[in-house]
């Protein structure tokens, strides 16, 4: 296996989950703090988690305001214990094939309701110039 940067890495145990999107040319996965993050249409849709509870699952990265459309749609989601603005399922639950399954299907169709844009809502000054706070005195002969 490789990871989107050409280095390998040892298969994921959750990874049959995103197996009907990892076709898709824009799919792409990386290591992220002990997880695997899946990355689609440009968005980061869901964080293979294997780690145990709570990280023993799926995390469904999306925006607070997608929050009680998707818990509706999806009652086998919760809101995740730790990372309360994203949305997991846990591996423990009765159906977690078919739900996994089920939430795959849906974001391979584009739903923008799963996924977030990486970067964005971050604090700071990232995308914008930087203002120094106060001048550099310089000694003479070195500006």
């Amino acid at each position: 296996m490789f990871r989107s940067d050409g280095e390998s890495f040892e298969p994921h145990s959750l990874r049959w989950v995103v197996e009907p999107i990892i076709e898709e040319p824009s799919y792409l996965e990386k290591s992220m703090f002990g997880c695997r993050a899946c990355y689609l249409f440009g968005r980061l849709v869901l964080v293979l988690a294997d780690r145990g509870e709570p990280w023993q699952g799926l995390l469904v990265p999306t925006d607070r305001g997608s929050h009680d459309s998707l818990l509706q749609e999806y009652p086998e989601l919760v809101v995740h214990p730790v990372l309360g603005k994203w949305l997991y399922l846990p591996e423990r639950i009765e159906d977690f094939e078919g739900a996994a399954s089920r939430l795959v299907e849906r974001i391979a169709l584009d739903d923008p309701r799963f996924g977030v844009v990486p970067g964005a809502g971050r604090r700071g000054k990232r995308n914008t110039p930087s203002v120094p706070s106060k001048k550099i005195r310089r000694a003479p002969g070195q500006e």
